[in-house]
């Protein structure tokens, strides 16, 4: 089964208007009134939807490394309900957005501009390690910061466990060429 996630509004609306309006063309041509109406008249404004949605169209984050089945079945057990509406968020297809987690990141204090904002290039899943959260779901969004500097990162971290809500813990590693992982941790033993 297609999953329409994956499936790009912009293109079906490119598509479907292109081939209306070509065969509004066609029908102009060869004199086919009732086919001349139904391409022009449908096909046209499909294909400026198309375009429209195309100019505001923000991709879906890559999975940057594949998820093992310890880890999805850590996932259906510790997922919070922000980790899943996240995950689900940034692997589709979004219209009418700068980019992924824009919102997020300036209610954070962490876009002062869109040049300076930090990128979401991709995400994973793991069992994160250490010695407070053991053996927990964690969400990896892997961001692309290099005007903003792990320093700060570190010092929102605090912010950023809030914001992820109850039963998430923030951590941060830097990677190299400018990229952060943020971990958002799933931490049952948190809420007891």
């Amino acid at each position: 089964m297609i999953k329409l996630k994956k499936i790009s509004l912009a293109s079906v609306g490119l598509y479907i208007g292109g081939i209306l309006f070509v065969v509004g063309f066609w029908a102009y041509s060869k004199g086919n009134s009732t086919l001349n109406l139904v391409g022009f008249f449908y096909g046209f404004p499909i294909l400026l939807g198309g375009f429209a949605f195309k100019s505001s169209e923000v991709a879906p984050s890559p999975l940057v490394i594949s998820t093992s089945e310890e880890v999805t079945n850590l996932r259906n057990l510790q997922e919070t309900s922000t980790q899943k509406q996240l995950r689900k968020d940034v692997t589709r297809y979004r219209y009418g957005i700068k980019a992924h987690l824009d919102e997020v990141l300036e209610k954070l204090g962490m876009s002062p501009t869109d040049e300076e904002r930090p990128l979401l290039i991709g995400l994973y899943e793991e069992v994160y390690q250490d010695e407070e959260t053991k053996d927990s779901y964690s969400l990896v969004l892997r961001f692309h910061s290099p005007l903003m500097s792990f320093e700060t990162w570190q010092e929102k971290r605090d912010k950023l466990t809030r914001f992820f809500g109850p039963g998430v813990v923030a951590a941060v590693t830097k990677l190299e060429n400018s990229e952060v992982d943020l971990h958002l941790i799933s931490a049952p033993l948190v809420l007891s």
